[in-house]
């Protein structure tokens, strides 16, 4: 055998082809790492975004998140369907993460002069990705045929479109962006319906915990946000307690989703798992923008009202969280069994994203909508409590 057979034996392995899940595998040092490119690239659209903020700087900042939401889903499947440890991933791997560090460069500028070399990056990674997944149809069985045709089909058009946007208006090549991540959005739902189409995405352990990473990575620019508001502020008594009030909503977040929406797969039905799959991109967004929302806020502790554009954008994004987590709790394996508590819970934060509007609507002076907000989200915790005592779940809903 020659050195070269031996060294593709060894260390260049073909993917896993679908089908062939690790059910017990656990989280790999490399995906950490990977992941880590990713708080680089979110914080960079999210410092741009306190900035901007206006109609405009939100619209811009809710398609490049999306796009990169995008690019770590791809990311994130493939490694768990198909990945192996062994040189050929661990090199894409890296590659990747080289495209994503230059996606971080260019990201703050992606809806004005960046807009270009922004495209060019993302439009290489998704066709390194689109590569990827080809080399897994190569060994597919006929079972996954034409499910994996239209996924590939699905990613050739990404590229072409972003290739093509790369010849338009600042404005219309957002517009084009936020045509792709529709595109995704609606394409797996109807890729899910269509009779006969065998979908190989099985929601194992280690895929829940690679969205509760996700979800922390974002919770770290809540935290960005408040250190940031801080330092270019006065630092007094009122910039202070609104930036400690700031960064008890990211513990409310914290609570809400990991008490109740994370660390548990969905049902095992084919439109429920990509309820909860795509349920993540609202909720990771909006925890990342009210980072951003937190610079203005603290910056503003000392005026008379808050911002307009602040308080909506904090206001706006702890609703649009709570949102995602209502759906995200539907979709859960045992929701059938702790419907007595989950149920309820659901409505209760229905109810809070609604209170969070109207403070929004409000708009008082910063620190009182933070604290407001810290108290909306205390009494759904309260309340989610003594519902959990009540019924006595606690033994099947913590672990």
């Amino acid at each position: 055998m020659s050195m070269l057979s031996e060294f593709r034996r060894r260390f260049w392995l073909p993917p896993r082809a679908h089908g062939q899940v690790i059910e017990d595998r656990t989280v790999s040092f490399l995906e950490l790492f990977y992941d880590l490119v990713y708080v680089v690239v979110i914080g960079r659209a999210a410092h741009h975004l306190a900035g901007d903020i206006g109609w405009r700087g939100v619209g811009e900042f809710a398609v490049l998140f999306s796009l990169t939401w995008i690019a770590w889903l791809n990311g994130t499947l493939y490694y768990e369907l198909h990945g192996r440890e062994e040189g050929r991933t661990r090199f894409f791997v890296f590659v990747q993460m080289l495209l994503l560090a230059l996606l971080a460069v260019f990201i703050d500028g992606a809806g004005g002069n960046d807009g270009v070399p922004f495209g060019v990056v993302y439009m290489l990674y998704l066709a390194v990705l689109s590569w990827l997944w080809y080399t897994v149809r190569l060994q597919d069985e006929e079972q996954y045929m034409a499910s994996t045709a239209r996924y590939l089909a699905g990613m050739v058009i990404s590229v072409v479109v972003v290739g093509l946007s790369l010849f338009l208006p600042a404005e219309w090549r957002m517009i084009a962006w936020a045509g792709v991540v529709l595109m995704w959005l609606v394409g797996s739902f109807l890729l899910t319906r269509m009779a006969g189409v065998r979908w190989a995405v099985r929601v194992t352990d280690s895929l829940v915990e690679r969205y509760g990473l996700f979800v922390i990575i974002v919770l770290g620019e809540v935290v960005v946000g408040v250190v940031g508001g801080l330092a270019d502020s006065a630092r007094d008594v009122e910039s202070i307690a609104t930036g400690l009030l700031g960064l008890m909503i990211g513990f409310a977040y914290w609570w809400t989703y990991f008490d109740f929406a994370g660390r548990r797969p969905p049902r095992d039905e084919p439109l429920v798992r990509n309820r909860w799959l795509v349920a993540h991109l609202p909720v990771t967004m909006s925890i990342a923008a009210a980072g951003a929302a937190m610079v203005s806020l603290i910056e503003e502790a000392g005026d008379g009202g808050t911002p307009a554009a602040t308080a909506w954008l904090l206001s706006g994004s702890v609703a649009l969280a709570l949102l995602g987590m209502v759906i995200q709790v539907r979709t859960l394996r045992d929701y059938a069994k702790l419907t007595e508590l989950l149920r309820p819970v659901s409505m209760a934060m229905l109810l809070t994203a609604l209170v969070a509007l109207l403070l929004g609507f409000l708009a008082p002076v910063p620190w009182l909508l933070a604290g407001m907000l810290v108290i909306a989200l205390s009494a759904l915790w309260v309340y989610a409590v003594a519902r959990w005592m009540k019924v006595g779940a606690s033994d099947k809903l913590t672990r």
